[in-house]
């Protein structure tokens, strides 16, 4: 028999993981949890989600296991392809190819939205004009982002150029998987990151996607990582937000919308 997760315990988690990620969990959520970490308790032995908060309180790998476990990771390639576009022909081709061109993935999952920029940005820029940085609070992702290695049925999303250019099917024990070319993986810098934090030894990006991450937050935790994002973010660079999100009545005075959920930074 499992052990049930009851709501003093729930509020418990739900305070833990608001105060490491500025993240609300809703009660709505309160199955999930449950179902996402009752494996832990199996694993350590735990009669219960308590003795597991207790342990999360003094361990802090396993606080970041938890995190990992409840933050959700939804991403696919070219994803909302009607930014892509955009970005592909309202910037890229129109950057002017000597300065440093810098792309921030800042809610980067598994590497799906930072690898569909670099296949954009290598086939327009040359390799050495062109850096990308992915970041994301789920240590997990990381590391299956810097493999680069994704289930084949995701290849359907990447258009047929960037598909022959840049994915190699597996083959032997990778049968059903693709692999993303060396060429573009060495160019991306993934890391593990706060957004709840100012970034300060990544330096300034000429665009920045942060999408599909807002959602998540309440209204004083949502400013303070847009403002830190917008520290990161070059004047005259451009913001990205998810074409379901927006930025409703959060201070955004150095923005101008430029189109849906594309901003671009006017001033300090």
């Amino acid at each position: 028999m499992y052990a049930e997760l009851n709501n003093s315990e729930f509020f418990a988690i739900q305070k833990i993981f608001f105060r490491e990620t500025g993240i609300e969990l809703p009660v709505s959520k309160k199955g999930l949890v449950q179902s996402r970490l009752v494996g832990r308790l199996l694993f350590y032995g735990l009669n219960s989600y308590l003795d597991y908060i207790r342990l999360v309180q003094i361990n802090q790998s396993e606080k970041q296991e938890m995190i990992n476990l409840i933050t959700t990771n939804e991403t696919y390639f070219f994803r909302e392809f009607k930014q892509f576009d955009f970005f592909q022909k309202e910037i890229v081709a129109k950057h002017n190819g000597f300065s440093k061109f810098r792309f921030w993935s800042a809610a980067s999952s598994v590497g799906a939205e930072a690898y569909s920029a670099a296949m954009v940005l290598d086939s327009y820029l040359m390799r050495n004009v062109w850096e990308i940085v992915g970041t994301d609070i789920n240590s997990d992702v990381i590391k299956r982002a810097r493999v680069g290695l994704y289930p084949i049925k995701w290849i359907d999303k990447i258009p047929d150029e960037y598909r022959k250019k840049y994915c190699l099917k597996g083959k032997g024990v990778y049968e059903g998987k693709f692999l993303i070319d060396r060429k573009l993986a060495e160019k991306i810098k993934f890391r593990v990151w706060n957004l709840m934090q100012y970034c300060d030894d990544i330096g300034k990006f000429d665009v920045i996607f942060l999408r599909n991450i807002l959602i998540y937050f309440n209204g004083s935790a949502k400013q303070k990582v847009l403002d830190n994002i917008l520290r990161n973010l070059k004047v005259g660079g451009f913001l990205f937000i998810s074409l379901t999100e927006n930025l409703g009545d959060l201070n955004r005075e150095s923005l101008r919308c430029v189109d849906t959920s594309i901003f671009q930074k006017i001033g300090d």
